[in-house]
């Protein structure tokens, strides 16, 4: 009897452990990556490394991560020893109450360790349906997005909420002002799909001597199981 009851001790804290690690999760996204630029980097978590990819033009699949406040930082090879990690490569801090995120990529020459630089999109309130449009150019943006009104200022975050209420295309229509420009200029009219079981993350980005920016919309499906923002 008493075996029986350590095992079942065992395994219980075995599988708390598991989840308590297990208990965050992020994507990973590689916007204006340059054709030299890797396609795969290891995400050192403070304990341990793993190989992530980073993709350009989607979301990397799910990865879990330990949960509690950390430091992430990527580097070009795995290690086995934190020593072994290096202060300089590039890093990011994840607070505690993030315990869902994307991590946004992007390049750095400047860093001699791995030539990318992070940023942390906090996605843990970011429920199936919504749009979180996030703003990375200095221009405002101003739209319809079916039946949700876009205000957005340069450099800035806002989560909408489902611009239909079904699985159904919905209208678009964005304009844009550039910094000491009073005037709106127009950037899309189309429409776009809703799909209700996905999460959308729109990042607005301005390559270097263009005129105009960029919209690039990514969904985010969770299988089920696999934690997604709130429901």
């Amino acid at each position: 009897m008493m075996r029986q009851l350590l095992c079942l001790l065992g395994l219980f804290v075995t599988l708390t452990a598991a989840q308590a690690r297990d208990a965050r999760t992020c994507r990973v996204v590689f916007l204006g990556a340059p054709e030299n630029a890797p396609a795969k980097l290891h995400l050192f978590d403070g304990k341990e490394s793993r190989e992530i990819e980073l993709p350009r033009i989607n979301f990397s699949p799910v990865y879990p991560l330990p949960s509690g406040a950390l430091v992430i930082r990527l580097l070009p090879d795995e290690v086995t020893n934190p020593r072994d990690v290096s202060p300089d490569a590039p890093s990011v801090a994840v607070a505690k109450a993030t315990t869902d995120f994307y991590l946004l990529v992007s390049s750095d020459t400047a860093n001699k360790i791995t030539p990318v630089k992070l940023e942390i999109i906090d996605a843990t309130k970011l429920a199936k349906g919504q749009m979180l449009w996030c703003n990375l150019t200095s221009n405002n943006l101003d739209g319809q997005l079916g039946s949700q009104k876009l205000e957005l200022e340069a450099n800035a975050r806002k989560t909408l909420s489902a611009p239909t209420d079904k699985n159904e295309d919905y209208n678009v229509k964005i304009s844009f002002q550039p910094p000491g420009n009073a005037q709106l200029q127009p950037l899309c009219e189309t429409k776009w799909r809703y799909d209700p079981q996905s999460r959308s993350v729109f990042f607005v980005v301005q390559k270097e001597g263009e005129r105009s920016p960029r919209v690039m919309g990514l969904s985010d499906f969770r299988e089920p199981g696999k934690r997604a923002g709130k429901r």
